[in-house]
């Protein structure tokens, strides 16, 4: 699908901040992240909500989440994450994907509103991409 943002990053004609690129899963951090550190992990085919995507790519992808909440936990020294997925509603580019957010005790994220923060440069985004995706290996 040529107009999705998401099958542009995977194919890599949009450039992001990849931290895990495998079989069934593509992961970046989220532009405008709720904190420093939030990954958005999509699948490679363009599936465009969790009931779409293919019984044989669940395990493989839920693994891959995973895998990055832990990365993300020790990579940033996080207290722990939160991980969601929407399902059309709030769902601001129409392909699935999972949010995995670095949590801290007293960060200040309550429920479901999701303050959005920036990164103060391209270069601290990168560290940021580097850190998680070393904590994967």
């Amino acid at each position: 699908m040529s107009e999705c943002l998401f099958c542009a990053a995977v194919a890599g004609s949009v450039s992001v901040n990849a931290v895990l690129s495998s079989a069934t899963s593509f992961a970046f951090l989220d532009h405008r992240p709720v904190f420093k550190g939030h990954v958005l992990v999509v699948p490679r085919a363009h599936v465009p909500v969790l009931a779409d995507l293919p019984e044989t790519d669940v395990g493989p992808f839920f693994r891959d989440v995973q895998r990055l909440a832990a990365a993300v936990e020790v990579g940033l020294d996080a207290a722990g994450t939160f991980v969601a997925i929407n399902n059309r509603v709030s769902q601001s580019v129409p392909h699935m994907h999972a949010h995995v957010v670095p949590r801290t005790k007293g960060d200040g994220l309550r429920g479901f509103f999701w303050p959005r923060t920036k990164y103060d440069s391209p270069e601290e985004a990168a560290s940021y991409a580097a850190r998680i995706a070393a904590a994967l290996q």
